[in-house]
């Protein structure tokens, strides 16, 4: 049973991990990245979150180490505070009250109880760097009012401002000026570049800045592409800057390594440089990062890099320019035409990703399981250009089929369609390319569904374009003569009145195909193509259609771009109900009759979820968010909830997830993102300091497993188990000492054979060794363990015969076979 007042919204994912530059861990262990109003820590080695870090109110604008204790973190945000965490824990520690909005943050180890940060001054577009003196108190929650002014007039990016020589002096640049202040001399200089009014300076505005860690030199990134390393710059007149030029637009952004020996650059061409001792010719390159480099980190032990990309992806980097892990968030692409929708198979959300791709989005982890290439060419980077773009696809027949559209079109009368037929590959595991149809309508496609009956007996699909007509689309075998190729044809083509098609849809059992043209729904019959009835609503074109499910099949709901929403009974083919509502989104439950709708207010987004039957909503929350709801979904869950209100039982059996204008995925859910993390992060984090090698295992990590019952009956009905030989002086001297000084594995090998083997402490007498020696001594002892001996192995073999045999012994044959036994080759039965 869950509480009512657990149900709240929550970001679940979509937020932008290149935001900021990443930050490393002292150790290079963990990585930090802002992630809206969140911090999410990542393991470096598995890519997997093991933390998110949540208090804040508004977006994070930026995180540092803190300079004094390497396990925590600062962080600051729009919301005016600045935040103490201890990320190995996940706890937040302290938190400063500053007053106002904070677009940026930087640390010194010099200066111990104050940091820097970005605030804005009266002015929308003029920013200054502070410094904000962070008072000790023992109370969680500290104002922190102190402010004193270090430099006007900077950029508001955290790229354009760089503290150099163990922080001698901070830079900072904007358009064509570079600032540079001492705190030691508390003066400031300043350097000015030629400005675009000269046309052979005309893209001279400085991009960055990165200032060597332990010597007087800044390097600075231009919109030219060039990298200038500036000297000398304490004085104004003497001041000497050289010039590095690889990059053929401007310079997105540029870091030092470690101890200033090279210096990394990145931009658009998605290459990342590193320019050794500042050389032009020793330079090396790491190409094909896959989109636009935007944030360049360095680790603070030097042996890792990260950058950050413009698809909202994390690579994590070696030192020999290698790169070891991605942490790719969800792809923000310039528009989601396809909508959200859900992959029967994976229960993934998709969506479009990159150019020309559909993402496979995680929801249970917040991360891409992988991209489906649709366009299949080769995307290149220039504004100018009108690329192919991905419009439309759909799932269908459960995730075995899937349909998209892509068009490209420079001129009102150069239109370039294509639809695509993807069928899934159990081999591969993966779509494989069908049907290619090039032109299937004369115009733009507004929509296309499959038909997903259960009882469908042949896959359909239908498309409607603003060329007034819809496609109907059927699997048949294709011209082979073996009969085993299938293959996708139009079956029938429909139009009503020549009026442009905006939508259409099947009903639950797929007798009923619903397709809207402009103000007027149609309804036609799946067998035989028939149109059956109309309804007509003057209010505007139809710009949602969806059919009632389970006991509400019999209605049909439309709305219309006028902000009506309508409901027909498909019975009595009238109108049932009608309100006013300015709905944006419209999303029908798959595993019940509710039906979520978006609509839009003055104020935000608000939510209504009813059934058709019922005009009265079930459940109203009002401002949902504050921006405009794009697109919405429902994805069933794995294991019902058990909310027993009736306001959140329409949550029961599936969770509704929807898109935001700025692209950030929001839920319904009674966990925060930090209650999400599975299990495996969790336990990640703890153990991730142990070596998990073969050798680890072998010394006694994991305890054997009990033997088979069949063996216990046959060595006594005792149970024979290993002991943990992570006490065992043999094996820890074998693993332990280096290799180099051990004696020869001829000599090793009988003392770790004999340490493996089991030594039994009874009472009984053959299990003393002293008995081999005395055994006229005692004559009747033996006697008796001969006569149990015996009757241990009639009872194993259960047989008459045995028993004979052993009686037949000769008395030198049964004290040789006594010494056999006196030693234990129980150990045996665990290999």
């Amino acid at each position: 049973m869950v509480e009512e007042e657990g149900v709240r919204v929550v970001r679940c994912g979509g937020s932008e991990l290149n935001f900021r530059r990443a930050v490393f861990s002292a150790d290079s262990k963990y990585i930090f990245c802002v992630s809206g109003d969140f911090i999410k820590v990542y393991s470096t080695a598995t890519e997997e979150c093991v933390h998110i870090l949540q208090g804040h109110r508004n977006l994070v604008t930026g995180i540092q180490l803190n300079p004094n204790n390497h396990l925590q973190l600062y962080s600051c945000s729009f919301d005016g505070t600045i935040k103490l965490w201890d990320y190995i824990d996940g706890i937040l520690i302290k938190t400063f009250r500053v007053g106002c909005e904070l677009h940026a943050l930087f640390t010194l180890s010099c200066a111990e109880d104050s940091v820097f940060v970005t605030i804005n001054k009266e002015k929308p577009d003029v920013f200054q760097l502070a410094s904000v003196k962070l008072p000790k108190s023992s109370s969680q929650e500290i104002e922190a009012k102190e402010l004193s002014f270090v430099l006007d007039y900077v950029n508001q990016s955290p790229k354009c401002i760089a503290f150099g020589n163990e922080g001698e002096y901070v830079a900072a640049v904007r358009d064509f000026y570079l600032s540079v202040y001492f705190f030691k001399k508390k003066t400031t200089t300043r350097f000015t570049l030629s400005s675009s009014r000269n046309k052979k300076h005309a893209r001279n505005n400085f991009t960055c800045v990165a200032c060597h860690p332990k010597e007087d030199c800044i390097a600075t990134g231009h919109k030219d592409g060039k990298i200038r390393l500036w000297r000398n710059f304490d004085d104004e007149k003497k001041y000497t800057y050289t010039c590095l030029h690889w990059h053929h637009d401007l310079v997105m952004d540029l870091a030092f390594s470690v101890t200033g020996n090279s210096l990394l650059s990145g931009g658009r061409e998605s290459v990342l440089v590193e320019w050794r001792e500042a050389a032009e010719k020793n330079k090396e390159f790491l190409p094909r990062l896959g989109a636009t480099i935007e944030h360049i980190s360095v680790s603070p032990a030097g042996d890792l890099f990260c950058t950050s990309h413009s698809d909202n992806k994390i690579t994590i980097i070696h030192r020999n320019l290698e790169a070891s892990a991605v942490i790719q968030g969800l792809v923000k692409d310039r528009s989601i035409f396809t909508g959200l929708m859900i992959d029967p198979r994976t229960k993934a959300l998709v969506l479009n990703g990159k150019p020309g791709h559909l993402q496979f989005y995680s929801l249970q982890s917040d991360k891409q399981l992988y991209n489906l290439d649709i366009i299949q060419q080769e995307y290149i980077n220039d504004s100018g250009l009108i690329q192919i773009e991905l419009t439309k696809a759909a799932f269908g027949c459960y995730g075995n089929w899937l349909a998209t559209v892509e068009q490209r079109q420079e001129k009102e009368t150069e239109l370039e369609l294509q639809m695509k037929l993807w069928m899934y590959n159990k081999k591969t595991q993966g779509f494989v390319l069908n049907t290619k149809v090039n032109m299937p309508h004369e115009d733009h496609i507004t929509a296309l569904c499959f038909c997903n009956a259960e009882k469908s007996e042949n896959s359909t699909l239908v498309t409607a374009s603003k060329d007034g007509h819809f496609k109907v689309w059927i699997l048949t075998d294709d011209s082979d003569i073996y009969k085993k190729a299938v293959g996708w044809t139009c079956d029938f083509v429909g139009s009503y009145h020549k009026y442009q098609a905006t939508h259409c849809c099947f009903s639950e059992d797929g007798s009923l195909l619903a397709v809207s043209f402009e103000e007027i729904v149609t309804i036609w019959d799946s067998e035989t193509w028939e149109l059956k009835c109309t309804f007509c609503q003057r209010a505007g074109k139809i710009r949602h259609l969806c059919f009632g499910r389970l006991t509400c099949s019999k209605y049909l709901l439309g709305v219309s771009e006028n902000g009506i929403l309508c409901c027909w009974n498909l019975l009595s083919c009238a109108l049932e109900w009608s309100t006013k509502l300015n709905v944006r989104v419209m999303e029908p439950d798959p595993n019940s009759e509710n039906i979520a709708a978006v609509a839009q207010s003055s104020v935000g987004s608000d939510l209504f979820v009813f059934k058709p039957s019922e005009p009265r909503p079930l459940y109203i929350q009002k401002n949902i968010c504050r921006e405009e709801v794009l697109w919405g979904v429902f994805v069933p869950r794995d294991v019902p909830e058990s909310f027993t209100s009736e306001a959140y039982q329409w949550l029961n059996r599936s969770q509704f997830y929807f898109l935001t204008k700025s692209q950030s995925l929001l839920t319904f859910s009674t966990q925060s993102p930090e209650e999400k993390l599975t299990p495996t992060s969790k336990q990640l984090l703890a153990e991730e300091s142990l070596p998990t090698t073969p050798f680890y295992f072998l010394l006694g990590k994991h305890r054997q497993q009990q033997q088979n019952d069949k063996l216990n009956e046959a060595l006594e009905n005792e149970l024979v188990q290993l002991p943990l030989t992570e006490n065992i002086p043999a094996i820890s001297e074998l693993l332990h000492t280096p290799a180099h000084v051990l004696p020869s594995a001829s000599f090793l090998c009988s003392l770790f054979v004999n340490s493996l083997l089991l030594s039994k402490e009874t009472k009984s007498a053959e299990e003393n060794p002293d008995d081999v020696n005395m055994e006229e001594e005692k004559e009747s002892d033996d006697s008796d363990e001969e006569s149990n001996f015996a009757e241990k192995i009639q009872d194993i073999n259960n047989t008459d015969l045995e028993e004979d045999v052993i009686h037949q012994l000769s008395k030198s044959e049964e004290k040789e076979l006594k010494k056999f036994r006196k030693v234990d080759y129980s150990w045996i039965v665990a290999l």
